[in-house]
């Protein structure tokens, strides 16, 4: 049997604020035709289908068209779980159309499935539960049974986990009730069936990226890789976007990661999905398959300013990627300047300009104490780190008076930059 694993597709999610519904499309294209081009039997998707409880209608059209195209009319097998940024309810409305072409969708943990009709040539539950099932598959001699555990937190687990606000202690309570739930799942496991494992958490140790929201409190929700089956010969993982393996599991545990690069943190990552090739009774063989789909996030730094990065757009240099540029500047970077750079590459996602005296440390005038220096001087210092020329006597006058208005020494000791931002803000306006 084998098997295709991905997860955190994120559909509707933005960065900031550029679309990226194109790349999603792009992504399923690529995903359905590699499943055909792989003879893949059962796709599993580990969660976090939407990037939002809400999601658009754009949204989910993608989602429907990607369930009709995994299943080929039915004949492969596709199982969903929820993950924390869907909504249970709304990934298991579907499930009478679904289950017709033999798609399992698993919103809650406790979420109890059927049985589906045999019907000849297409993907039949055989067997089913709450958080389990076991399906026969077209042209593959073994079944597969899968134990799934949606996005667990408490209140989709509908219990309270700790008496008490300790960290420890709800930590070890967590791991025991996923360590329970999974322990139970396995005893549907057997010798002449593919067993497989997934679940949408924060295994103790994994690599995160900005653009995950934590799912752990501290360490209260991060799991022990020792609390999943033993028995499992694989387990599919949803939620970091990194691509990685776990550390310390004693069966093949692994992170699909999410098919786009959703946050400048995941800048030259190679996105993928895990193939899994499995026969009930042995170790499994997998392997990582890149992905294409997408527009690459990639970060410039240009020392030599403004015409460095139109030398590098001239060129053709990242025409077709998101950028995070860092330009340095000598004297700020004005309105129609920035205007100028977004013209000529729509790509430019943030424009930083960094100045001479921003680099410069502090404490590199030692006649000028940090300690000595009046209002006046520690906010036109601001002022002219933030924006490469210094304060008018106006705009110097206008922050004290600011100053003035404040009643007690201690309100002054509250005074930050967010004032300074205020005042800065008003005279650019």
């Amino acid at each position: 049997m084998r098997i295709l694993h991905t997860a955190d597709w994120h559909f509707g999610k933005t960065l900031e604020g550029r679309d990226r519904i194109a790349e999603q499309r792009q992504f399923v294209d690529e995903l359905i035709e590699l499943c055909a081009a792989e003879q893949v039997d059962l796709v599993l998707m580990a969660g976090d289908v939407y990037q939002t409880v809400n999601p658009s209608a754009q949204a989910e059209e993608l989602f429907y068209r990607a369930l009709d195209g995994l299943s080929a009319g039915g004949t492969r097998g596709v199982v969903v779980i929820a993950g924390n940024h869907d909504n249970a309810d709304r990934i298991a409305a579907a499930r009478p159309l679904a289950d017709k072409l033999g798609i399992t969708l698993m919103g809650l943990p406790k979420d109890e499935l059927a049985p589906t009709p045999v019907i000849n040539g297409q993907v039949c539950r055989v067997r089913a539960g709450v958080g389990f099932v076991e399906l026969a598959i077209p042209g593959c001699a073994e079944r597969a049974v899968i134990a799934a555990l949606p996005y667990p937190s408490e209140a989709r687990l509908n219990e309270v986990l700790g008496r008490t606000l300790d960290e420890r202690e709800l930590q070890e309570s967590y791991n025991q009730r996923i360590q329970s739930f999974f322990r139970a799942l396995s005893e549907q496991f057997r010798e002449d069936t593919v067993n497989l494992a997934m679940s949408h958490v924060y295994v103790r140790g994994g690599l995160e990226s900005d653009s995950e929201v934590q799912i752990q409190i501290g360490g209260a929700y991060a799991v022990n890789p020792d609390s999943f089956p033993a028995r499992a010969q694989y387990v599919a993982l949803g939620h970091l976007h990194r691509p990685q393996g776990v550390v310390g599991a004693g069966v093949p545990m692994r992170y699909a990661g999410s098919p786009l690069a959703y946050s400048f943190s995941e800048a030259g990552q190679t996105k993928s999905v895990v193939i899994v090739d499995a026969v009930p009774g042995k170790p499994v063989e997998w392997r990582e398959v890149p992905l294409r789909s997408g527009k690459p996030l990639v970060r410039w730094r240009a020392t030599e300013g403004v015409s460095q990065v139109l030398q590098w757009v001239e060129q053709g240099r990242d025409a077709n990627a998101w950028i995070d540029l860092e330009v340095h500047v000598q004297t700020g970077l004005q309105l129609e300047e920035i205007h100028r750079l977004r013209e000529v590459h729509a790509g430019f996602v943030h424009i930083r300009p960094v100045l001479p005296v921003a680099v410069k440390s502090l404490t590199d005038d030692s006649s000028d104490s940090i300690q000595t220096r009046s209002i006046a001087e520690h906010f036109s210092r601001f002022f002219e780190e933030k924006h490469g020329v210094s304060p008018d006597d106006a705009l110097v006058e206008l922050f004290l008076e600011m100053v003035a208005e404040v009643e007690t020494d201690a309100d002054l000791a509250d005074l930050d930059e967010s004032s300074v931002d205020k005042v800065s803000g008003e005279e650019t306006a």
